[in-house]
């Protein structure tokens, strides 16, 4: 679309990562720095693409991703990774070229190029083209450590673990424990190590933007910063910054916003474990049985195909629904950032994202942290055991153990004192993107950064 106006903006060149967790952050930074005057590019995969209409004071340009079917069908996020990377590199160069000369001919020019981590095939592109680049990390600034302990254990051999699930710390980074390390479930080991160590790599970029606060990760973000040779800045939560339109890869039932209205404040247990995770249908019994159970209030989302074998409202116990009644509510997928900001909701049954993290702490929601697989582990042991907001529910799900672990959250007094502790959360990160707060002032270096270029 054409810019409003006759003033010229400078344009940034956003380039994201085709997987929900990554592409909406990367819309909220770009709806950040459109505030502060910039225009805004975005380059996607044609897998997982966005809908440009949701997003009108954006371009949108499409890169042919070469991705089969038998590459999305597989399920293998760290193949699919790795192919976009190989595949992405040339129609990025000539979509970025032609991009180039369009801005010339126009009398403007192009800022720089911010690419998420996953997409680091834009870096190099950037740099032939005398671009500045620089790096978008979704993910936090404990996740990152806790991946440059896994990679020097790779080199040492001390990768795969003898016990995937044992509780020996590890010393390099406390309070992790063995079975917390962010190893991947998908595909062979070493397509793995060579995702993070592409990830991990700064190259020629010019600086490095987290998703976090100095009030969750003060320390752990002085500590990169110490080894790393370009500006860090911790931006968020950089959705409660500049309000943008949510990207969801699955159709949002809204009429649970109507459910929730008519529930008890702080009494419903939202249940979400997130845009990738799956289930076998053991799992779900339990889950439907240790809900019902706990006599509280749900809200539980079920995605279509995530439960092995099933599709959706077959995979429910037979008498469920009956039992339940109105007592809970059951959908496909959920508008989460409403949700979780509805006072109905009092407790977050979350599969530890950190996008969802987030979220649930800017709105003072104790969490039930039931991670899935690699980064989700971390988060969920700062959770449990630093932040103290959440409670761990690990190994099999059982549904007494359901039932007592949502009790303690939603009913005793231990779960009033996490509640507590995630409102106090909320009012730092509140003060965080204020005036003078500290995602505040890192916004405000970040755009003098892009504008010195």
């Amino acid at each position: 679309m054409a810019e409003e106006g006759h003033e010229q903006r400078r344009r940034l060149v956003l380039v994201a990562a085709p997987f929900q967790g990554h592409i909406n952050p990367l819309l909220q930074l770009s709806a950040v720095l459109h505030s502060k005057g910039f225009s805004i590019t975005i380059v996607h995969t044609q897998f997982n693409s966005p809908d440009p209409s949701n997003h009108p004071g954006f371009n949108f340009l499409f890169l042919q991703d070469g991705l089969s079917d038998h590459d999305i069908a597989s399920l293998d996020l760290t193949a699919i990774v790795l192919v976009l990377n190989d595949k992405c590199q040339l129609p990025f160069q000539e979509c970025l070229a032609k991009l180039v000369k369009e801005q010339e001919t126009r009398g403007d020019q192009i800022a720089c190029v911010i690419y998420d981590e996953l997409s680091y095939f834009s870096e190099a592109t950037a740099h032939n083209l005398k671009l500045p680049s620089i790096i978008f990390r979704t993910s936090n600034a404990n996740t990152f450590l806790a991946r440059s302990v896994l990679i020097e254990m790779y080199v040492l051999g001390r990768i795969p673990l003898a016990d995937p699930l044992s509780q020996k710390a590890v010393p390099e980074h406390p309070p992790l424990r063995q079975r917390d390390l962010p190893i991947s479930s998908f595909g062979p080991m070493k397509n793995f190590f060579k995702l993070l160590g592409n990830a991990r790599d700064v190259r020629r970029s010019s600086a490095i933007v987290y998703n976090t606060m100095d009030c969750l990760e003060g320390s752990s973000l002085a500590k990169l910063q110490q080894h790393c040779h370009v500006p860090i800045f911790a931006i968020g939560p950089i959705h409660k910054i500049v309000p943008a339109p949510s990207c969801s890869l699955l159709e949002e039932d809204t009429n649970c916003m109507s459910w929730l209205d008519r529930q008890a404040p702080s009494s419903v247990i939202y249940v979400s474990p997130g845009s990738l995770a799956s289930m076998n249908e053991t799992d779900i019994l339990e889950m439907a049985w240790g809900l019902a159970n706990s006599k509280q209030p749900f809200l539980w989302v079920v995605r279509p195909g995530s439960v092995h074998g099933s599709e959706r409202a077959e995979s429910l116990p037979e008498g469920f629904r009956e039992i339940t009644g109105e007592k809970g509510r059951v959908v496909k997928w959920a508008p989460q950032r409403e949700v979780l900001a509805h006072n109905a909701v009092g407790g977050f049954w979350s599969h530890c994202g950190w996008n969802s993290l987030l979220e649930s702490i800017s709105e003072g929601v104790p969490m039930i942290c039931r991670p899935s697989f690699g980064d989700q582990k971390v988060t969920a042991r700062y959770v449990s055991q630093v932040w103290r907001v959440g409670l761990h529910l690990e190994d099999e799900l059982e549904r007494g153990e359901i039932e007592s672990v949502i009790t303690r959250l939603m009913v005793d007094k231990e779960g009033d004192e996490m509640r507590q502790r995630a409102m106090d959360l909320k009012a730092k990160a509140e003060l965080c993107i204020r005036t003078g707060g500290s995602s505040y002032n890192s916004i405000n270096k970040l755009v003098e950064l892009i504008k010195s270029f």
